[in-house]
């Protein structure tokens, strides 16, 4: 054996004598985890907020990362509730879907795990007859 306790067989004398993992402060600590939005997610969501700024019915909008869900808010107009609310819940990915649309009175207008699929029930608001 030589001196750093490898043998001529290639294994490891004492390997109890190497931590790989430098301590942490609070070794009971879990690092809190925050869900968000990624690129292609947002962009499918603006160009539907796009379209519907465009027409006229939505004016500003809010985005919240929090631990177990992200939050696109849609506001008709900036200083109320939100008439929309795009939810991202990966907890619920194998379950219902976890992409949702609630309306303002909390009612979940449609879920899934595809979110274009999901923000169709947007897009048939800006349908109308045209008289």
């Amino acid at each position: 054996m030589n001196r750093t306790g490898l043998d001529l067989r290639g294994k490891w004398r004492n390997s109890h004598f190497m931590n790989i993992e430098t301590p942490s402060p609070f070794p009971n600590a879990q690092i809190p985890t925050q869900v968000a939005f990624d690129r292609r997610e947002l962009g499918v969501i603006l160009s539907v907020y796009g379209r519907m700024v465009a027409a006229g019915e939505w004016r500003d909008y809010g985005i919240s990362c929090l631990r177990d869900v992200a939050i696109f808010s849609i506001f008709r107009r900036t200083a109320e509730h939100p008439i929309y609310r795009i939810e991202k819940r990966p907890k619920l990915r194998q379950k219902q879907g976890q992409f949702m649309v609630v309306a303002m009175d909390g009612q979940i207008l449609k879920r899934g795990n595809d979110l274009k699929t999901v923000l169709r029930v947007l897009e048939r608001k800006l349908i109308r007859a045209v008289d």
